[in-house]
């Protein structure tokens, strides 16, 4: 049995975690706050809370009583105005550790009504089925019985991702089951089960009828359909493929495409890079025409065919094309008048780097991972960019992760308006 030591917490880590100082090293302790003493089990870097012997007068009571066993939430117990000083704080460190100078807007609250898609975990063992969320830094399953930061649209979703795994338990398979809101009603996309025999199909379509679910996949392959999972991007209605990418909240979206938005106004056709299923393209097809660019082709039809249905909308182009391996070239991007982009987490190298090479005006980066986007960033500032504006959003809440929203505008661009407006 290890023992527990006695550390001071420094501060809070881009994981949300603890950070003291022990026998010349960095230690990480999960739920633990700064300023607090503590008693942990040191094991290498990790720590494992044993007790608070001084508690930070900044923590409060956690809202969940998972909250320590499960790894779904870091930072419960914090109070608001340091919760939101240390998120703002993710993007000024990673911003400051790239030698990038520039002054940070305030977090803005972007949880609304909680978050519209969540993926369970379902794991099997000796003749039992666990489903939930990872404990912190584990492949163990917490068992939940509800999570506090789901939208209400969600109610139902655990009891019908319980009743999905114990018909797919047998398998003995690690099992991931991902549900989004529609406005069907929910939708269910299976992972990790693999093909599946015509016994399983018939059970599973029976548990669709059963929990009232919009619609069953299986790794995007149709297992029962009672209502279109649609959606409203805009004013605009689309059909969700299979396991698409949406914001985590409806409120992070619409305020991310307010800011998409409002920085092309003046735009007359933009290039939406990374587009999914088009929630700033829809928007932006409203006052200007739009070239809008993904390798998910489903993401791509489906775009199309939502745009097609609305009305009032300017043309929309969805192509398919992957900008990891063959990004829009500079001499592509001087047909426009501003480009949004939006990568996964790994950001975007080579099409920075077209960008940076580009003369486009306008350019509006949004990003869910601080340090890639810092990368992409001073490619841009390398090429002539400067940021305008940098605001952090927080749709997900006590999660150590925040979305970015930053507009970039060519140099050239802010020296000729200095001198109109010096006459």
């Amino acid at each position: 049995m290890m023992k527990a030591e006695r550390l001071r917490i420094e501060k809070l880590g881009h994981r949300g975690e603890g950070v003291a100082s022990f026998e010349g090293r960095r230690v990480f302790v999960p739920y633990a706050l700064p300023g607090e003493t503590v008693t942990a089990e040191v094991d290498s870097d990790h720590g494992r809370l044993v007790d608070i012997v001084e508690a930070s007068p900044q923590r409060i009571a956690p809202i969940c009583p998972h909250f320590g066993d499960c790894g779904g939430c870091a930072v419960q117990t914090l109070r608001a105005d340091a919760y939101a000083q240390w998120k703002r704080g993710l993007v000024e460190t990673a911003l400051s550790n790239a030698g990038v100078s520039c002054a940070v807007a305030p977090l803005i609250d972007a949880h609304g009504a909680g978050r519209r898609r969540v993926t369970f975990h379902a794991r099997f063992d000796s003749g039992k089925t666990r489903v939930g969320f990872m404990a912190a830094r584990s492949h163990r399953i917490v068992e939940i019985g509800a999570c506090p930061l789901l939208a209400p649209e969600l109610d139902g979703a655990l009891g019908a991702a319980r009743a999905i795994a114990a018909i797919l338990a047998p398998r003995g398979k690690p099992l991931d089951i991902a549900v989004t809101a529609t406005l069907g009603g929910l939708d269910m996309e299976l992972r990790g089960a693999g093909p599946l025999d015509n016994a399983e199909i018939d059970a599973l379509i029976a548990a669709a009828e059963a929990h009232d679910l919009a619609r069953v996949t299986n790794h995007g392959r149709l297992i029962a359909l009672r209502r279109a999972p649609r959606i409203k991007i805009g004013e605009a209605t689309l059909t969700l493929p299979a396991g698409a990418f949406l914001q985590a909240t409806q409120a992070g979206e619409d305020e991310i495409a307010a800011r998409v938005c409002k920085a092309t106004q003046n735009a007359q056709s933009v290039a939406d890079l990374f587009c999914g299923v088009g929630a700033f393209a829809l928007r932006l097809a409203r006052r200007a025409k739009v070239s809008a660019n993904d390798c998910d082709g489903s993401a791509i039809a489906a775009m199309r065919a939502a745009a097609q249905a609305a009305q009032g909308l300017l043309p929309l182009e969805g192509i398919e094309r992957d900008l990891f391996t063959r990004p829009l070239s500079a001499r592509e991007l001087n047909g426009f008048d501003a480009i949004v982009f939006d990568p996964p987490r790994a950001g975007a190298i080579a099409q920075a780097g077209e960008i940076a090479r580009s003369d486009i005006p306008i350019v509006v980066a949004v990003s869910c991972n601080a340090q890639s986007f810092v990368r992409d960033a001073a490619i841009l500032l390398k090429g002539g960019y400067v940021i305008r504006e940098i605001a952090p959003l927080d749709q997900f809440r006590y999660a150590a992760h925040v979305e970015i929203v930053a507009v970039f505008e060519r140099e050239s661009r802010r020296k000729s308006a200095k001198r109109r407006l010096l006459g």
